[in-house]
């Protein structure tokens, strides 16, 4: 029953396998660059406290996210002619002699027992302008937290988009052969960092879903040999069954609102269609009603319409239906297979799978245009999820055996690498933003 479950949840997508892999800390390499990065430079941050050193290297972490955003070349602590940590001491001379765009320069101020302050401005190398300063309290434990939202804040106002830094990703893992395979739902950063487990199970976990204040996740779990969708709370580990029917229970995705979920439903014969679950009255709506298979799908920003993977025209395309239901319309028409879509968060575009000369790439379709980008270069890549600022997408590809992850620009032009030594990685989705 598991298998026969497996199967029909996955398609039209690629079925989610797994090699034998250990549970490893994610790692990122960037693997392509295109186009020029701005030079800056962050400055080693000073330190006014009771120990020899500060307790975190936080001017690390911003020159290490400035750096994987693709849009920056820190310069080398080496390299830098002075290490101010105050605007009295600046010397603009300095960096104009490196070419340098901007400098950033700070300090963390222990200000009681594990309470601190850390401070950070930007400046404009050629027109000596601060571009950015602030001040935010810290402890020992939220000094990465810290650092990655003064990376954010560095880099929206270097380039007008919101950083994402601190947000997060969710993805499965598995490990082990057989009957001894273990699979894990695990949230990390961005960067691989502050990695914790969601939930363990020798059963298939699959489709895991953020909330929009990403407080909980859904995802489909097999346990007992049967597709069951469950919505849990990251902070207390509580979880709860909100739909187990008899048959196929998969996909499910949040309303912009957290009230409802897009889940795929379809009984034992194996007919999937669309529905919408009121999580509060656990009421179920049809959408769709046709004899294709109707699957994966997933909200317009707006919350009034919703895209999903279909075969009614003889192979997998993209549709839309609005919520309040109607005729379905189809969106994507290049190619003949075209699944798993996903919407940025500002409504503009859909990633998704497409098949692209025999390979299954990431594809990013502008709904205005309708012009279809492959950003993807592998040749099983699945599970695009747009980062929270649209500019970024993560999906998933393989590596040998392995599966690992990828993120790419919404604009291909750059790619990083998330992998571990030895495991096998899938179905990763991104965040929204956290609110501080």
């Amino acid at each position: 029953m598991k298998d026969f479950l497996v199967r029909w949840l996955m398609i039209p997508v690629l079925l989610l396998t797994f090699a034998g892999a250990a549970y490893a800390q994610l790692e990122v390499i960037i693997t392509d660059y295109v186009g020029k990065r701005a030079p800056v430079a962050i400055v080693p941050f000073g330190w006014e406290g009771d120990t020899p050193s500060a307790p975190f290297d936080i001017d690390n972490v911003i020159t290490e996210d400035l750096k994987r955003s693709g849009r920056f070349a820190p310069i080398a602590e080496g390299g830098m002619l002075q290490k101010p940590t105050e605007r009295v001491d600046l010397d603009f001379d300095d960096w104009r002699i490196l070419k340098v765009d901007a400098v950033i320069i700070g300090k963390v101020v222990q200000t009681g027992a594990n309470v601190y302050s850390v401070q950070f401005q930007a400046f404009d190398v050629n027109s000596q302008e601060q571009l950015i300063g602030y001040r935010m309290p810290a402890s020992r434990g939220t000094m990465r937290r810290v650092a990655h939202r003064a990376a954010d804040m560095i880099y929206e106002k270097l380039t007008g988009i919101p950083g994402v830094f601190g947000t997060k990703v969710a993805y499965v893992t598995a490990r082990g052969t057989g009957d001894d395979r273990l699979y894990t739902l695990v949230v990390s950063d961005t960067d691989g960092e502050n990695q914790f487990t969601i939930m363990e199970s020798t059963d298939p976990i699959m489709s895991p879903a953020w909330s929009p204040d990403s407080r909980e996740l859904a995802y489909v779990s097999f346990e007992g040999d049967a597709a069951t969708i469950y919505v849990q709370t990251l902070r207390s580990g509580n979880r709860i069954k909100v739909s187990s029917r008899a048959g196929i229970n998969g996909a499910p995705a949040f309303s912009p609102d957290g009230r409802k979920l897009v889940v795929t439903l379809g009984g034992l014969g194996g007919n999937l269609d669309i529905y919408v679950l009121d999580l509060a009255t656990r009421q179920f709506s049809r959408l769709t009603r046709h004899r294709a298979i109707d699957t994966e799908g997933t909200w317009a920003p707006d919350g009034r319409s919703i895209y999903f993977t279909s075969d009614r025209s003889g192979g997998p395309q993209v549709y839309r239906i609005e919520v309040g239901g109607g005729t379905a319309e189809r969106v994507t028409f290049e190619g003949s297979y075209n699944a798993r879509p996903r919407l940025s968060p500002d409504g503009k575009r859909v990633a998704l799978v497409h098949l692209d000369r025999g390979n299954y790439r990431i594809g990013v379709l502008d709904l205005d245009d309708k012009d279809l980008l492959i950003v993807s270069n592998g040749t099983q890549d699945e599970s695009p999820s747009f980062a929270p600022n649209s500019d970024s997408i993560i999906y998933a590809t393989r590596e040998g055996r392995n599966g690992v992850l990828e993120m790419v620009s919404a604009d291909g032009l750059y790619r990083q690498r998330l992998g571990s030594r030895a495991g096998d990685i899938r179905e990763p989705v991104w965040s929204p933003f956290p609110r501080y």
